[in-house]
């Protein structure tokens, strides 16, 4: 490797590990914990809870707590747990290109004796259990647990009602419905999408797109490789033409390539853009800050991007893994969970009373129909390693018109066919 490039490799390690190269500690009352859910956020909130409930349980022991960024541990999560500098439980993406790769690796523990312990896998179902476990290959949906998920989630619009009330435009339930919102405000000279190329909200707005031509069959063989993969078929066509034809029409904002996922959310948040299409991860944010408009959520019409949550792992080099187990416990009790879905996320072990707030009802109430009526559909970048980023580049160049929409699905064809041949073998 090239000194530069090993530098780099090397700065990256220490950035995330977060300890400038030493040993991470092996304290017995120390429980190292990382996590990347902003403080205000569902999840953020009730992990903290979690912490207060934890240490008051466990006298003498502290929670050494450590705020990562979803990309650093993206990138970075294969080096790290592979030294001596990884937490004992973190926070990790789900899906085959993710923990099931990192299963595969070695670096995860397997937990399928904890979770039948605990009955962790009673209380969460076989819908939600997809995610968290994987088979020798690092396929997800069947063989041994290497996660639990916390939460569930789902990609939704997010409508700003104020701006939809001035243009006289009623709630967006169809995809035609929305069509028409989009133009009426571009026809008023606003760019009505909040959107992100930098990161996974461009992608993942695309994966919507197609997602709306698609049926159960299409997602498996995506992402389970059920069968033979088309990426000019007409579910992909449709999506990466219609999000071409929203860039041209002005629905979308012509300088996002370069957008961050935070760059999107301050777009809605501040009553910039009327309409963004994300995930429910983004609702307790919404719903705290949001102060000078009245807004609204709306299920995406058809399938859409949605699975329980991200996941606790344990990793292989845990020096404490049985207080990790022991938080993980308290995550997945109902005060906690609860906690979690007030603050605006969806729990996977509620209460038995309902949230009180009629959005937060609204919310879970259409995860809940969502996942009864079979239409989650994972997230676009699970079925290949590196996917998330070869995605990331290649929407970027349609947004740029580098790349014309069959291009682009060309490029992502060639990727997924070169890394997932050898699933399996």
């Amino acid at each position: 490797m090239p000194k530069r490039l090993l530098a780099a490799a090397m700065a990256a390690l220490l950035a995330v590990a977060g300890c400038g190269g030493s040993e991470g500690s092996s304290d017995p009352n120390t429980l190292r914990l990382w996590h990347y859910e902003g403080p205000d956020s569902a999840m953020g909130v009730a992990w903290a809870e979690a912490i207060r409930q934890f240490e008051a349980s466990h006298p003498g022991v502290k929670v050494e707590f450590e705020e990562k960024g979803f990309e650093q541990i993206q990138k970075t999560a294969s080096m790290v747990l592979n030294s001596r500098d990884a937490p004992d439980v973190l926070e990790y993406n789900k899906g085959n290109a993710t923990t099931g790769l990192l299963s595969r690796q070695g670096l995860l523990t397997d937990l399928s004796d904890e979770v039948a312990a605990r009955g962790w896998d009673r209380a969460l179902g076989p819908g939600l259990a997809t995610t968290a476990r994987y088979d020798d290959r690092g396929v997800m949906g069947s063989g041994k647990w290497y996660g639990v998920p916390n939460y569930a989630e789902y990609v939704l619009v997010y409508y700003n009602k104020t701006m939809f009330d001035q243009q006289g435009l009623a709630a967006p339930r169809t995809l035609e419905d929305l069509t028409a919102a989009l133009r009426k405000f571009a026809a008023a000279g606003i760019t009505p999408v909040a959107l992100a190329g930098a990161e996974y909200p461009a992608a993942q707005l695309l994966y919507q797109l197609a997602l709306t031509k698609a049926d159960r069959a299409w997602v498996d063989r995506f992402q389970r490789y059920t069968g033979e993969v088309n990426f000019h078929d007409e579910a992909w066509v449709f999506g990466a033409e219609t999000f071409a034809e929203w860039l041209r029409e002005g629905y979308l904002p012509r300088d996002s390539a370069g957008a961050k996922a935070e760059d999107m959310g301050l777009s809605f948040l501040q009553g910039r853009s009327p309409v963004m299409i994300s995930g429910s991860w983004w609702f307790g944010r919404v719903k705290a800050q949001v102060k000078d408009f009245e807004w609204a959520t709306a299920p995406w019409p058809g399938m859409t991007s949605g699975s329980s949550g991200n996941l606790w792992v344990v990793p292989k080099g845990s020096k404490n893994k049985r207080l990790a187990y022991d938080f993980i416990d308290i995550t997945m009790s109902p005060a906690v969970q609860d906690k979690l879905r007030d603050a605006g996320g969806i729990a996977v072990v509620p209460g038995a009373a309902p949230a009180a707030d009629p959005r937060t009802r609204q919310l879970n109430d259409d995860f809940t129909a969502l996942d009864d009526a079979d239409r989650l559909a994972f997230y676009p970048d699970w079925p290949a390693p590196g996917f998330y980023d070869a995605q990331v580049s290649s929407v970027q160049k349609l947004i740029t018109g580098q790349l014309g929409p069959h291009e682009v699905l060309t490029e992502l064809a060639d990727y997924y066919r070169e890394n997932t041949a050898s699933v399996g073998k």
